[in-house]
């Protein structure tokens, strides 16, 4: 008798476990065919399931997969943009053995509005100052409506943005996995020749000419004045590109985030970012941006002066005063710009 009813809980084990068996492989059949129709472009794996806002959710699914007609061709552009870094970055993997791991000073430049989950990373003359503003009046809860009433010099105030570097690391995981992240760039060498005109050859900038000028007419101007060595303040761009090019720069430290190279600012090697917005289409680009975060219809990015901006013949311009060497480490320190954001070599230069 004993015996038998050993026997029979034996049996009954077995049949639990053929039973548990059999259900989940039913389950992970009913899965696999779940996702054998559903659509190829909405199993983004940078979208974390359950861990943002309606909003966010939204405008990444919305980019990914759209469903209103004016974001069909703006995915389309964005995923070419995507492609194109993405190659670049393979590219760059295959040729280097450098290994890099991200860390909190890397993120700095990464800015996060968590009302609507987007992160911006800013680059330096490519109208990050309107785009702080923006980003001001997307998270200031009410406290700002109108990006051009905020002072420039306040939209640089550090604490009026939080940066990514602030977070936790589960937090900045989470951040990177759900929100949408974007950069704006501009063909290198107009961000370059602006960068210069900017902080070099107007008299307001003193801290720049005290801080990098009096270094470059130290260094690189024969018979230079005493003038010139206190202020700084007469620096010709072929002295600039001849500090820029010299080894001993790149052994100082990082460069100044006003001529670094994008890829080195916001990392798009080691961050997937959803929108890469070009100077050329600001506005259209821009636009693009706060639609998909379901920005508030009064929310417009501010319109630029085009009569001062650098251009193309501008660029060449200052250029011609840059010997053949000089142009052609200047191209090698921005090449991973010009090959990951699809900017032509231009025409100026003298590379062979």
């Amino acid at each position: 008798m004993k015996q038998t009813l050993l026997e029979l809980m034996r049996m009954s084990r077995i049949c639990r476990m053929v039973l548990a068996t059999c259900l989940g492989s039913f389950i992970l059949v009913i899965f696999y065919f779940q996702s054998m129709f559903q659509p190829v472009m909405r199993r983004n794996p940078f979208v974390a399931e359950g861990c943002c806002g309606k909003g966010s959710r939204n405008a990444l699914e919305e980019l990914y997969s759209p469903t209103q007609t004016e974001f069909t061709s703006a995915a389309l552009l964005h995923q070419a943009r995507r492609e194109r870094v993405s190659e670049a970055c393979r590219a760059h993997s295959a040729s280097s053995r450098q290994r890099r791991v991200l860390t909190p000073a890397d993120l700095r430049h990464l800015l996060v509005d968590e009302t609507h989950r987007l992160i911006y990373c800013y680059v330096p003359k490519v109208a990050c100052t309107n785009w702080k503003r923006v980003m001001m009046v997307l998270s200031g809860d009410g406290k700002y409506s109108d990006p051009m009433q905020i002072p420039p010099s306040e939209a640089h105030v550090p604490a009026n943005l939080r940066a990514l570097s602030q977070y936790s690391i589960g937090e900045i995981n989470r951040r990177l996995k759900g929100y949408l992240k974007f950069l704006f760039v501009r063909e290198p060498f107009e961000r370059l020749v602006s960068a210069y005109r900017n902080k070099f050859t107007l008299r307001y900038n003193t801290s720049f000419h005290r801080r990098y000028g009096t270094k470059i007419v130290r260094r690189y101007r024969q018979n230079a004045t005493d003038e010139a060595m206190r202020s700084g303040a007469d620096v010709s761009f072929r002295e600039f590109a001849e500090y820029l090019t010299d080894p001993a720069t790149q052994r100082d430290g990082p460069l100044n985030e006003h001529w670094q190279t994008v890829h080195s600012l916001c990392h798009p090697c080691l961050i997937h970012y959803d929108l890469v917005g070009k100077y050329e289409t600001l506005e259209e680009d821009a636009n693009t941006v706060l639609q998909l975060a379901g920005a508030n219809d009064g929310v417009r990015f501010p319109s630029y002066s085009k009569s001062t901006r650098t251009t193309d013949q501008m660029a060449a311009m200052f250029f011609r005063n840059v010997s053949t060497r000089q142009q052609q480490q200047l191209y090698q320190l921005y090449k991973m710009d010009f090959l990951m954001f699809n900017y032509s070599t231009p025409n100026y230069l003298k590379l062979e």
